[in-house]
């Protein structure tokens, strides 16, 4: 039967009400990550790197967060993809503030390393803008950009189409917000009988195969559990 997208939205909205749910071109999904926002002068970013999978065992789901948050190898993830976002920021912001230490976003399938950074604009740039002077952030492409696209686009052998692609809207003053599209799914035929998932990791230094795939399997939920509803 056909997708019903209306339905698929609704539920990925109730399951995750902390995301951004989007719907365009065929690509849909609930994004945890939202790349930037601008409202008048003021700037924010909430920039996600570090996960772990939730446990139906809050015991055992306390120590997995108490974990993620003392590991080095995510820490440091998480910290090349601060760094990113601060960088560019901080080229057209005045009072950046970049918190210290990262802060943790449960949802109902992963939790994640989450740092927000706001900051007062300095100069007139619009939303769309600085979304593009963002993309791709070290999270989603890796860091040097240069070196890492050229390691990605010879390793990966996947076109990953708008996955991972700024997603989102302007208006006519430049104000914006543009999530990443992250946890999503493109529907391949006009009669929405079939879709594909994307969903992915960062690797760095202590990562390893298994773990990564478990990672990936842990973000794939919310969108398998939203389409079986």
């Amino acid at each position: 039967a056909a997708i019903d997208v209306g339905r698929l939205l609704a539920e990925l909205n109730r399951c995750y009400p902390q995301c951004w749910t989007f719907f365009i071109d065929g690509w849909v999904g609930a994004t945890p990550e939202l790349l930037v926002r601008r409202s008048g002068a003021h700037v924010f970013s909430r920039v996600l790197a570090g996960t772990v999978k939730r446990s139906a065992d809050d015991i055992i789901d306390v120590d997995l967060a108490v974990r993620l948050q003392e590991s080095d190898k995510d820490l440091a993830e998480h910290e090349y993809a601060v760094r990113s976002v601060a960088d560019v920021l901080a080229a057209h912001c005045t009072d950046l503030d970049v918190p210290q230490q990262p802060s943790l976003l449960q949802l109902m399938n992963v939790q994640h390393l989450a740092t927000d950074v706001a900051g007062e604009l300095a100069d007139d740039v619009p939303a769309v803008v600085l979304a593009g002077s963002l993309h791709p952030t070290a999270a989603v492409c890796g860091t040097p950009t240069e070196r890492a696209a050229a390691v990605i686009a010879e390793l990966e052998h996947l076109d990953r189409g708008r996955y991972a692609a700024p997603v989102g809207w302007s208006d006519a003053r430049g104000d914006g917000e543009y999530g990443i599209a992250l946890r999503c799914g493109h529907i391949l035929d006009s009669d929405r009988q079939s879709i594909e998932l994307f969903a992915g990791c960062g690797i760095v230094e202590g990562s390893t195969a298994a773990a990564e795939r478990a990672e990936s399997e842990a973000k794939l939920q919310a969108m398998r559990r939203a389409l079986s509803v």
